[in-house]
């Protein structure tokens, strides 16, 4: 079992920043690779980024790339998800998920509950 704990959601106005943290727990973090999606309101949850434990796997969505970079710090058992030049339609839940690296919810069998990011145009 691993439970992801994710952190760093807010307000932010257009063109601002957020990194967003999870922390995992339980089985060996460097098993899995870690993905990154989100939920906005009204719409499927949706593949953001994702890494392998060694970096060699490392996707991002279209709609993310050039603005977002996943990283991830395996001494802390830790998942970054940096956002940049963030807009409104970037608004949802945000939820880490451990794993498989690929874009599939289906390839994620742990998911932390979400932390909220807002961006206000």
């Amino acid at each position: 079992q691993v439970h992801l704990v994710e952190s760093g959601g807010g307000l932010v106005q257009a063109g601002g920043s957020l990194r967003l943290s999870c922390v995992a727990s339980g089985r060996t973090f460097s098993n899995y690779a870690m993905g990154w999606f989100r939920q906005a309101p009204g719409k499927e949850r949706e593949f953001v980024a994702t890494r392998s434990w060694s970096g060699f796997s490392t996707y991002y969505a279209d709609s993310v790339k050039g603005r977002f970079s996943i990283s991830r710090d395996n001494a802390k058992n830790t998942v970054y998800l940096q956002m940049n030049s963030l807009k409104p339609e970037d608004t949802a839940v945000y939820y880490c998920a451990a794993g498989s690296a690929g874009r599939s919810q289906r390839q994620y069998d742990y998911w932390g509950q979400g932390t909220q990011v807002t961006v206000s145009s």
